[in-house]
């Protein structure tokens, strides 16, 4: 029987042929996913916020009536501005409430809110159903974001050192620079669709750092062996040639690692949709980087064909001028 193949094993594509305008769009894509960051800045959930977080449905009722709700909620005291978002079903809602400032660490204030709070809600909904309920306190949630951009920032580096050590350090600023491209837009899409940023997500997103460096390792290695087999090729050519020949393994990594998550994506819990969102858009835009972004900045960071060639040094140069050959 034979065997099918979703990559042909004699591709041609020219990748980089259009890597000049992609590299454009790339970086303007950037720009405006950090511009979203700025400006409308990221959904934090409890982990980073801090404060109550409050889960309910309202059985019996097809959406939950949020704008009543934030009408009800406002009227206790101490809840200041609350954030009720729909949390999965349409009369499934998730209530965020910051504690102020004064009642930070105070667990009798925290817990009286939270009676008040569900209090009120089975007074006009007798039939909802409190789901869950978590506290932090702003202290630990600030603690959480603090630590999470550092597992972030930790990791990029030690990628970008490994690869520096392997190859050439113009292959690790390349890594590194793919790997930037791929936390921007996955920042970027949670700001643009104001969805829950948790710990979960920088899970996702450590997942995804870790998805990319792989595919981009293979395409790096697969260029490092070229530049030492075809001397005199032109370095777009050769680049363009390692990555046909690795095509086929990186449309079938990130096709079997789709197929995974598309169930999850569409049918999966709420509590795991902007995890699985963040990992499905890694998956693109982590193979997009290694293919448009960590292979075409070689070029422009001056990689040649003498790249992973042994230098002479001065003492063997003057051995084979003594030795008569040139």
């Amino acid at each position: 029987m034979k065997l099918l193949k979703l990559v042909p094993d004699d591709t041609n594509i020219k990748f980089l042929k259009f890597r000049a305008p992609f590299y454009i769009i790339s970086l303007l894509l950037m720009a405006a996913s950090w511009g979203l960051v700025m400006t409308k800045g990221l959904n934090y959930g409890v982990d980073f916020a801090g404060g109550q977080e409050i889960r309910a449905t309202f059985v019996g009722e097809e959406t939950a009536p949020i704008p009543d709700l934030r009408q009800t909620l406002t009227a206790i005291q101490g809840v200041g501005d609350p954030v009720v978002q729909r949390f999965g079903a349409p009369n499934e809602v998730s209530i965020r409430v910051k504690l102020p400032p004064e009642a930070e660490g105070d667990k009798e204030f925290a817990d009286r809110l939270t009676r008040d709070i569900t209090d009120a809600l089975k007074e006009g909904h007798p039939d909802v159903r409190i789901d869950g309920v978590d506290s932090v306190s702003g202290k630990v949630s600030g603690e959480f974001r603090e630590k999470a951009i550092y597992a972030l920032l930790a990791a990029m580096l030690a990628i970008a050192i490994y690869i520096w050590i392997r190859f050439e350090w113009q292959f690790g600023v390349g890594a590194l620079f793919a790997l930037v491209h791929d936390v921007s837009l996955t920042l970027g899409m949670f700001a643009l669709f104001q969805m829950e940023f948790s710990l979960q997500i920088i899970a996702a997103i450590l997942a995804i750092i870790g998805y990319s460096l792989n595919d981009t390792i293979v395409v790096y290695d697969r260029i490092r062996e070229n530049l030492k087999k075809f001397r005199k090729m032109p370095l777009p050519e050769l680049l363009d040639l390692s990555v046909n020949e690795t095509l086929a393994r990186t449309v079938m990594t990130s096709l079997t690692l789709f197929v995974a998550l598309l169930p999850l994506l569409l049918f999966g819990p709420a509590s795991l949709f902007g995890l699985v969102a963040a990992i499905t858009l890694g998956l693109f835009v982590g193979t997009y980087s290694s293919v448009y972004m960590a292979a075409p900045i070689l070029i422009w960071l001056g990689v040649n064909s003498d790249s992973f060639v042994p230098q002479e040094t001065a003492a063997e140069k003057q051995e084979k001028v003594a030795r008569g050959e040139t």
